[in-house]
């Protein structure tokens, strides 16, 4: 009956994501844009309605979003089978689904914050599906780190109760002129990248790896964590020629180089394919910032396709090698189980941008673009060396489960489990054909860039660079005894300390001033002047009371002597 639920939504799903990509193609071919307005409640002057946008961009994006989630629920049947809560599994990836849909559709700030809420509480119920403390606590800080963006979308509303409507779009002309309004897009960007998890919010991305690996291929691809990025393409129109985007540029170019750098220094399979998932958001906000919606959109297709693909492939190595995901003891696997090697070899290819697979068409079309921009030589040496530690972590990757030997059990049965690779096969093709597809569909206007030749062989020079770079840090961890390059190891392995500073660092301090607290109020003062110290007062009354009983006749015999006396002595 379980097996039949996956069927049957995932030929629902897909369906469903055919009709959306149609749909998209004839609203781009026509040039159409309709906007659908239904006003659920009117009170006062303030009235909440909910705006629905219908152009190629939210038709395009839900069909990538609905072909995913149909490949997920395929691949689920088989990798979920001997799970005891399947439908709770089921019902949970579907509200996660349903959310992502209205926060896709609307840009108005009432209905994003349904699906932004959503997103995050839904994702908090997928972290902790497995019961054990390591997802709890990745859960915990999941949730906390998403619910400040929806404390900054919930600010954004309150304050747009001043304009009179909570559709942005409708602003665009006074956002030069209004610094409040400018106040409103800073709440929108800081929303944004709590839940793109840009810096100095990165440390919940690897922790959301606590959740099932059909999970992470949807939530790494084309939900949760581009949820972010789409926000800001809906609302670039307000945020052109603004400071914010100067800001986001910086915090981008950080989280991309930060993100090379951890992967380069990880063993966890999905951590490492979730470190090349931050990468590939800071590059994506970079182009954003630079006021290129189109092309960043683009990316965010063509990454979609490939990244989703790399985490089934994950999952099917987690599971072949025992649920072990230490890619220290893989090896050798293109022996055991070549189709998906060929799988996981074209995603990584993909990823790494290498010529006519999908990610080369966006990432060396985001490359020359940047060239055109005047950055000074820093910033164009952090853009290009981040983009070449992707070949270097990639490289590492590949090395570890693909050319070096098996460190496993010696008797270990490995091979390729086709039903699940069947569901890869068109994730294969659009990695393999996608980028060309879209770029056919999307830049319809042929764009000429014209550069000079150093420029133009500029994205592969760093390529190649980060081959060299990922070779000499394969090296360097021979060298890890030394003090020097431990650190190193540490600083960088650790995401430059993150998930230390933004969860131990608080908690520490908390939990260090609430003991204080404790032995000086609850267990100190607290106790003397309160319980404890009245317990003991009334404790002394009741012995003096109860001598005072026990001793009556000689009290009263004391005193007639002591008033005989007195009056003896005065009169």
């Amino acid at each position: 009956m379980l097996k039949n639920n996956y069927f049957f939504f995932f030929c629902y799903l897909f369906f469903f994501s055919l009709f959306m990509f149609f749909m998209g193609l004839y609203f781009l071919l026509k040039n159409l844009i309709i906007g659908i307005e239904w006003e659920i409640i009117s009170l006062n002057s303030n009235s909440i309605i909910m705006f629905i946008l219908l152009d190629w961009v939210s038709f395009l994006f839900i069909s990538l979003v609905f072909l995913i989630s149909s490949m997920v629920m395929y691949y689920s049947k088989f990798y979920m089978s001997e799970e005891i809560y399947q439908v709770r599994f089921i019902y949970l990836v579907l509200m996660f689904i349903l959310s992502m849909f209205l926060m896709i559709l609307s840009p108005n700030l009432i209905s994003i914050l349904l699906g932004w809420d959503g997103l995050g509480f839904i994702s908090y119920c997928l972290v902790i599906y497995y019961q054990n403390v390591k997802s709890f606590n990745s859960g915990m800080l999941t949730i906390l780190m998403n619910r400040l963006g929806d404390v900054m979308i919930l600010m954004a509303i309150v304050w747009m109760l001043n304009y009179g409507s909570w559709n942005m779009i409708y602003y665009k002309m006074i956002i030069q002129l209004d610094w409040y309004m400018q106040l409103i897009c800073v709440l929108v960007v800081l929303g944004a990248i709590t839940k793109s998890a840009q810096i100095p919010f990165s440390s919940w991305l690897p922790a959301a790896m606590a959740a099932p690996t059909p999970v992470s291929a949807l939530v790494h691809s084309s939900t949760l964590v581009t949820a972010g990025v789409y926000l800001l393409i809906r609302f670039m129109n307000m945020l052109e020629n603004t400071w914010i985007l100067k800001i986001l540029f910086i915090l981008s170019i950080m989280t991309m180089l930060m993100a090379g750098l951890s992967a380069n220094y990880e063993f966890d399979l999905k951590k490492i394919i979730a470190l090349s998932t931050l990468s590939q958001l800071g590059l994506m906000m970079c182009i954003l910032s630079l006021n290129l919606k189109i092309l960043c959109f683009f990316h965010l297709l063509t990454h979609a396709m490939f990244k989703s693909m790399l985490f089934m492939c994950a999952g099917i190595m987690i599971h072949m090698m025992l649920n072990n995901q230490d890619i220290r003891y893989m090896g050798n696997l293109v022996k055991f189980s070549p189709l998906l090697i060929m799988n996981f070899n074209v995603g990584n290819l993909a990823l790494c941008g290498m010529p006519f697979l999908a990610g080369f068409y966006s990432k060396d079309l985001m490359s020359e673009m940047f060239l055109f921009y005047k950055f000074n030589l820093i910033f164009f040496f952090f853009f290009f060396f981040s983009i070449g530690l992707t070949v270097a972590y990639t490289l590492r990757l590949m090395m570890y489960t693909i050319f070096f030997n098996v460190n496993f059990f010696c008797l270990l049965m490995i091979y390729d489990n086709y039903k699940m690779i069947i569901s890869m096969f068109l994730l294969l093709l659009l990695s393999l054909f996608g980028g060309s597809l879209l770029t056919w569909l999307i830049f319809f206007n042929l764009i000429f860039i014209y550069l000079f030749i150093y420029f133009k062989f500029m994205v592969i020079m760093f390529m190649c660079l980060g081959l060299m770079m990922g070779l000499f840090m394969f090296k360097l961890n021979n060298f890890i005894n030394n003090k020097l390059f431990m650190f190193i190891y540490m600083f960088f392995g650790k995401m430059f300390y993150m998930p230390y500073l933004f969860t131990y660092l608080f908690s520490l301090y908390y939990i260090t001033f609430s003991n204080y607290m404790l032995n000086m109020l609850d267990l100190g003062w607290l106790e003397k002047l309160g319980s404890q110290g009245l317990y003991k007062e009334f404790m002394k009354l009741s012995n003096f009371n109860n001598y005072i009983h026990l001793n009556n006749l000689k009290i009263y015999l004391f005193m007639f002597m002591f008033f005989i006396f007195m009056m003896f002595i005065y009169l």
